[in-house]
């Protein structure tokens, strides 16, 4: 027998647990914010997580939770990437929600790799099941029955009813529900257009633009929680989660790197461009960067002292007048970047670098002219790949032979360049092979989001295209 007292942190246990569903459009989205909202409620310290790509759902929990929600993707972050960001931000929590995409078991190309399901055994997590119940009864057991069976690895903790038409009909599905599957029902919610988020192209509507006052949001979602059993859900979701002082002994203080304080990154942050993964931002200030942001819709100028720019993803087409009217901003902008300003472009960002940006009535505006590209809104046209690239040039992100992983999402396509593509080899998760983003002295863009987990040596990268241009050295 080993009687030497163990040096490791003990867990500690804690109510945390994946939102997941029957199906797409069941009501995660809808749930989770309930439960999220009745927890702060309580003055709970709240972390929130959204498995997969998705910006638009984390800014909702982030506005709830009053704390950043951290993307958990298994093909960007692989799965150390995934175990290290939960440990990372759930150190501090009282408890973590995490909002599940798809069905509960769907995953990559009908397996389950990166499901709901796959994250939760990976980070032994229980799982709250929300089940659409509408023109449902009796069948309700039959289905929650069917996922309980399924995966013998896989623990539902809990179950809630969504889109339920009365009380009555709550009533009727729990009475024929057998007595094992009625004993998970922590409570249901019913149908109301008070929760309806809603949707146009590529998504919800974001939080930026939600034209619900953000009071009436949190009134519904609490009005609509009083059938939910947060008790229920706190008890029977405590897991052991690694100690505080376990997360931090891996994840070095912010802004420790060699720029620490004084290199200044332009951060776009506007209804426009919103998409950024925390994980990056915490990753490019832990290299070094002091993160400034600035609005392009509204500010006529850069941030005072600004070393490099990063324009994120969003939706620039819903603000072509305003982009096109800033002509200050944009001529700064094409100043900087001629001087070997390094500039990180995505999606949208890009798309603000084009030319010109056609929206989907047909009009056209003029952006910061930049790039030597046109772009147009095509609501027939889609890309949706997850992908994985390699740099063919040098850019702000390294040198030549860069790697990285990340995903695209977009309706809007490139109809002229004058410049090859020539930033990425693009792999995709199905297997195609392509050339995409482009590289213009010190700017790189392109429509791909990337994730920097399992590349950290890319935000230094950065970092030194940002140094050597503040302090006017030549690249070598």
């Amino acid at each position: 027998m080993n009687n030497t007292a163990s040096t490791d942190p003990a867990p500690r246990s804690r109510p945390a647990f994946v939102v997941a569903a029957t199906h797409s459009s069941a009501g995660k989205t809808t749930i989770t914010a309930i439960v999220l909202r009745l927890l702060r409620e309580r003055g709970l310290k709240v972390q929130a997580f959204k498995i997969g790509p998705d910006f638009i759902d984390p800014g909702y929990h982030r506005e709830i939770t009053g704390r950043p929600s951290i993307n958990l993707d298994l093909w960007m972050m692989g799965a150390e990437g995934v175990r290290g960001s939960f440990s990372r931000w759930s150190a501090e929590a009282d408890v973590c929600v995490i909002e599940a995409m798809g069905g509960l078991y769907d995953g990559e190309n009908g397996t389950e790799k990166g499901s709901a399901a796959h994250i939760a055994k990976l980070l032994g997590l229980p799982v709250v099941v929300v089940m659409d119940v509408w023109g449902m009864t009796r069948t309700s057991g039959a289905v929650l029955g069917g996922l309980m069976a399924f995966d013998p690895e896989v623990r539902i903790a809990a179950c809630v009813l969504n889109q339920v038409g009365s009380r009555t009909h709550a009533e009727m599905v729990l009475t024929a529900l057998p007595d094992q599957l009625r004993e998970l029902v922590a409570g249901w919610v019913e149908r109301s257009e008070h929760l309806r988020v809603d949707e146009r192209h590529l998504g919800l509507t974001t939080v930026e633009e939600n034209p619900t006052a953000v009071a009436e949001r949190a009134a519904a979602q609490v009005a609509s929680g009083r059938t939910v059993d947060v008790d229920r859900l706190l008890a029977t979701t405590r897991t052991a989660l690694p100690d505080p002082g376990e997360a931090s002994a891996h994840h070095p203080p912010h802004g420790t790197g060699p720029g620490a304080s004084h290199v200044r990154l332009a951060v776009a942050r506007d209804a426009a461009f919103c998409f950024y993964y925390e994980e990056n931002l915490r990753a490019l200030e832990d290299a070094g960067f002091t993160l400034v942001p600035f609005r392009p819709t509204v500010d006529s100028q850069l941030p005072d002292g600004a070393d490099a720019v990063y324009l994120g993803g969003g939706y620039p087409e819903s603000f072509t007048a305003e982009l096109a009217a800033n002509r200050s901003l944009a001529h700064e902008l094409r100043a900087r970047a001629a001087h070997g300003m390094p500039v990180y472009a995505e999606c949208g960002g890009m798309m603000y670098l084009a030319r010109s940006l056609t929206g989907f009535d047909g009009k056209a505006a003029a952006m910061t002219g930049i790039l030597p590209i046109d772009v147009v809104m095509d609501r027939r046209y889609l890309a949706i790949h997850y992908v994985e690239v390699r740099t063919q040039a040098p850019s702000p992100l390294g040198e030549a032979g860069q790697r990285a992983r990340g995903q695209e999402f977009h309706q809007s396509r490139i109809t002229t360049a004058e410049i090859e593509p020539n930033l990425y080899e693009v792999t995709t998760s199905t297997g195609e092979r392509r050339r995409a983003g482009f590289v213009l002295d010190n700017v790189a863009a392109s429509y791909i989001h990337l994730h920097f987990s399992m590349h950290p040596e890319i935000p230094r990268n950065f970092l030194s295209a940002a140094l050597r241009y503040a302090k006017k050295v030549p690249a070598v």
